[in-house]
């Protein structure tokens, strides 16, 4: 029986593939990569460039990709959900398979999904969530560079996620915002954030409906400065409320900063990437 519905269900599967519209969940380590998006002057190597050529290979016809959120140089993907249009009917394994075989090792596809022609990968997110990795040790990591931010003075979490509890709601971010944001609202409403320390790693988790240019990395570096006692805990809210970017502290590096998930209504069907990952293992 069960190799019956197995099947039957690959033969759905294999159906679905004949949609127009299709969905990608994305995974990239954006070390290398000058961001996410596509840069024509002058050309640089993006996740954008990369994948777009990979997929429109394996279509054999031009591709646009949409994504859910454009990440910054250096900046790394494990939830990363990107759309596109094709008249190509192609496997599933095609899709994922066949389309890694022509990324960098720095990019993967882990899955695709059909979805109908009212899904798009930005305009129907409900929500994304980040995480940031602090190496907080004595002795930087020879493993671990440009994979997280380092930090060789001890940072107290407890106080930084105190702190982080005032950007809780719909807020204006102004003073979290980075010069050159194309944004036409400051508001954001940020539903979730919390920070952890699992052994020498203070982890930051946070969710919001979107977010205005280097807004996660101007936070964290507000919140090391909390974390370091430099500032105090309330600090955060003295930002926000001056809605000046100026007031606030550096802009921590995009090596640690992940984006990690994206919701959307379970009615498309799409996996859950908010699952237990290796930020969440202790």
């Amino acid at each position: 029986m069960a190799l019956i519905l197995n099947n039957a269900f690959q033969r759905f599967s294999d159906t679905l593939m004949d949609s127009p519209r299709m969905a990608l969940g994305v995974e990239y380590d954006g070390t290398d990569f000058y961001g996410w998006q596509i840069q024509k002057k002058p050309p640089v190597k993006t996740v954008a460039g990369e994948l777009t050529r990979a997929v429109s290979t394996i279509a054999n016809q031009p591709i646009k990709l949409h994504c859910a959120g454009r990440t910054d140089s250096g900046v790394h993907g494990t939830g990363q959900v990107v759309h596109f249009e094709t008249t190509a009917i192609r496997p599933e394994k095609a899709w994922v398979n066949g389309v890694n075989t022509k990324l960098p090792s720095s990019i993967r596809v882990k899955w695709v999904r059909a979805v109908p022609e009212d899904f798009h990968a930005r305009f129907s997110a409900q929500s994304r969530t980040y995480h940031y990795v602090i190496y907080n040790a004595p002795v930087r990591s020879a493993v671990l560079a440009n994979k997280v931010t380092f930090c060789d003075q001890p940072l107290d979490q407890n106080a930084m996620h105190r702190a982080a509890q005032s950007l809780i709601g719909e807020q204006d971010f102004s003073g979290f915002q980075a010069a050159g944001c194309q944004s036409h609202s400051s508001f954001r409403n940020v539903t979730d954030v919390k920070i952890e320390r699992k052994q020498d790693f203070v982890i930051m988790k946070i969710t919001a409906n979107a977010f205005l240019l280097h807004m996660v990395r101007n936070i964290m570096g507000a919140l090391m400065d909390v974390g370091l006692n430099i500032q105090p805990e309330s600090w955060l809210e003295t930002i926000l409320a001056s809605k000046d970017r100026s007031t606030g502290s550096k802009t921590a590096p995009a090596s640690g900063l992940y984006l990690t998930s994206v919701a959307y209504d379970t009615a498309f069907g799409l996996p859950d990437d908010s699952q237990p990952n290796f930020f969440t293992l202790a």
